[in-house]
């Protein structure tokens, strides 16, 4: 496919933007709601603010999710991905962290703010 119009890719990402509530910070890749959330979960945060779609940073479309400064650590671990939730069961994104962070239960977690992009189709 060589043509994907922008509102196709926002479509997505509206959806992110819509739904994303919870932001787990987690010690390996989550697949589902359950092991974001639950199974590897080293922390969280909800009430995550995920921007509305606009240009990708080389091509296609990109939301950007804010900041965390406040997160809560309920494990202790490394956490080595963030996972995107809507706060109910379902996992919306997930990725590695750019750099793994050692956390101990009780303390708070940060993480820069970062972008989820759909790249234009090659």
């Amino acid at each position: 496919m060589a043509f994907l119009t922008d509102e196709a890719l926002d479509g997505g990402l509206d959806y992110l933007t819509t739904n994303g509530s919870r932001i787990d910070i987690c010690s390996q890749e989550p697949t589902t709601y359950a092991e974001a959330t639950s199974t590897y979960t080293l922390g969280n945060k909800t009430g995550a603010s995920v921007g509305a779609a606009q240009a990708g940073d080389v091509s296609g479309r990109k939301v950007t999710v804010a900041a965390v400064t406040d997160g809560s650590v309920t494990a202790t671990g490394t956490a080595s991905h963030w996972a995107l939730t809507d706060g109910t069961g379902e996992l919306l994104a997930a990725e590695e962290l750019s750099a793994t962070q050692s956390v101990t239960s009780g303390n708070t977690w940060t993480v820069s703010a970062y972008d989820i992009e759909f790249p234009d189709p090659a």
